[in-house]
């Protein structure tokens, strides 16, 4: 293992997704999973009595036993000082307020994608030390948007996966975009990952094309279903991306830190 090897724990119990995770990084000389442990009262030892083996710990939140919120207590009460990513299929205000109070580096919603687990990772760990805590503000509406699109259906393996994500999280920040779309959204996309506005918007439209095949028809339904007949036609790429934005505007609760 090379010096510079990020070195993981994994706490969580499902064993086939510490399994998978493990060969993701198998060849890897930037990760290494070199611990795991399948519940949190086993978990919190291991943390404890191997603290110089490991660099961050992804933390599950629901297990038997004892839950990634005893590990994270018994963290703070044994004045145990580690890097931790949460990982939890719960996107509730309240779950994400308390996980922030014990100053977790991340929150990543399950189901995850293993190359986001790995950004994430090496993002963590390049941090230095005091900046412990998310932008949880930020933090959340990001996983709000990853859940709205696995939902929809779009596989974050295509080109349009990212773009979506990106476009929505500027209309939901600068909602004066909407009237410019094409002549502004587009074009900052385009510079963003060096491509072209043309590129940028089919690779949009082939996202949406490929949720109003694989995505939840009642979520459809929810979405667009007062602006767009959706038994016969799809929501152009404005309308898409417009309808998300205000969907999560609506929804989304900013969270004090």
């Amino acid at each position: 293992m090379e010096k510079d090897t990020i070195k993981v724990l994994i706490i969580d119990d499902n064993v086939s997704l510490i399994q998978m995770v493990k060969e993701y990084f198998k060849d890897s000389s930037k990760i290494k999973v070199v611990l795991e442990s399948y519940d949190g009262k086993d978990g919190i030892e291991v943390i404890d009595s191997k603290k110089d083996e490991y660099d961050v710990i992804v933390l599950d939140l629901i297990m038997p036993k004892k839950d990634g919120m005893y590990v994270l207590k018994e963290m703070r009460s044994r004045g145990i000082d580690k890097k931790v990513i949460v990982a939890t299929s719960y996107n509730a205000g309240e779950v994400i307020r308390e996980v922030a109070e014990y100053g977790v580096n991340y929150l990543i919603l399950k189901p995850f994608d293993l190359e986001d687990l790995e950004k994430r990772i090496i993002e963590v760990c390049s941090k230095k030390k005091e900046s412990k805590t998310i932008d949880f503000e930020t933090h959340n509406l990001q996983v709000s948007i990853t859940k709205m699109l696995h939902e929809l259906g779009i596989p974050s393996h295509i080109k349009g996966y990212q773009f979506l994500r990106d476009a929505i999280n500027i209309v939901f920040d600068r909602p004066d975009v909407i009237g410019g779309i094409t002549k502004e959204l587009y074009p900052e996309l385009a510079g963003k990952y060096d491509t072209t506005v043309s590129r940028v918007e089919r690779a949009i439209r082939h996202a949406i094309e490929v949720s109003w095949t694989r995505g939840s028809w009642d979520m459809m339904e929810e979405l667009f279903g007062h602006s767009v007949d959706i038994d016969k036609a799809k929501p152009t790429n404005s309308e898409f991306i417009v309808t998300l934005a205000d969907k999560l505007r609506m929804d989304f609760h900013r969270i004090a830190v």
